[in-house]
């Protein structure tokens, strides 16, 4: 009987150099697992494979030389202990995030949270070829967003409060873009040199800045053959409804202009990046 390794492939078992042997990349959300799913992995990797794991640069869990024969029980025993098998093709591929807000303290928005409505929304979604998000919580951007199709950054919007600043001088200093001057007691930041980092607002000691958090959102970034970064070709995104509009229409524009096997950033390249940013400004407005 011959071997459908298409499907295997759509379902995560990638083939090795090796005959009959894959590696199973498993479903990993924003690069978050359970105590418990470690411990199934590792059980997982010792009984059906040589042993170890491998951990990819999107933040999953490669289990290589699992054989051809056991992956339908592989998939049975990940699943004891609340792992899925990824998938790879042409689809929406793992959501990638840092830890956001949760857990550092520099982070604008709950990267996570993101990361997790993105997978419910659009993973394993069929398209002409891979497409990527990846979402970072601030300008530290420890997860490279504009590496990817989408990517997603938090921003801090913010307003000075003149009432409950004391003048000390630490937010023009924290300002790394210059962005902050203070003079004659007033604090006023140039927008256009702001990049909505938060610093300022984060080192305040007298909570003089109401803050509001929002999106920057990037198309058609690569990393591989070819690196570009992904531009960013919209305002602040101020509303999480407002971000998946935008990222719905993003992800249709895509798969109905993009042909077999070509990368967001040609499909935006070949179609015409004023058509794409047509199309987003009017999901941006609503």
């Amino acid at each position: 009987m011959a071997v459908d390794y298409a499907a295997l492939k759509k379902g995560g078992f990638m083939r090795q150099k090796q005959k009959n042997n894959f590696s199973l990349r498993l479903q990993v959300v924003g690069g978050n697992l359970t105590a418990e799913n470690l411990i199934k992995i590792a059980e997982v990797a010792e009984k059906y494979g040589d042993g170890h794991v491998h951990l990819t640069s999107r933040q999953s869990v490669e289990i290589p030389f699992i054989k051809l024969e056991n992956v339908d029980e592989v998939k049975e025993e990940l699943a004891k202990g609340g792992c899925k098998p990824g998938v790879c093709g042409p689809r929406v591929r793992t959501i990638t995030a840092c830890q956001g807000n949760q857990v550092c303290p520099g982070g604008n928005i709950d990267s996570y949270d993101i990361a997790k409505k993105l997978d419910s929304r659009y993973y394993a979604r069929e398209l002409p070829h891979k497409f990527k998000f990846g979402v970072t919580g601030c300008q530290n951007n420890c997860l490279k967003a504009e590496e990817n199709d989408v990517g997603i950054k938090g921003a801090a919007i913010v307003d000075w409060k003149q009432d409950a600043c004391i003048n000390c001088g630490v937010c023009e200093k924290a300002c790394r873009e210059g962005a902050i001057t203070i003079a004659d007691g007033i604090v006023k930041v140039e927008e256009s040199k702001c990049n909505y980092c938060g610093r300022c607002a984060k080192a305040c000691p007298t909570d003089a800045w109401d803050v509001k958090t929002g999106y920057l959102v990037s198309f058609g970034g690569l990393f591989g053959n070819q690196i570009v970064k992904g531009k960013e070709l919209l305002p602040v995104v101020e509303s999480e409804e407002q971000l998946f509009r935008i990222t719905d229409a993003a992800i249709q524009f895509f798969d109905d202009n993009a042909k077999p096997s070509e990368r967001f950033k040609f499909t935006l390249d070949r179609v015409g990046l004023d058509k794409f940013e047509k199309v987003i400004k009017e999901a941006y407005n609503g």
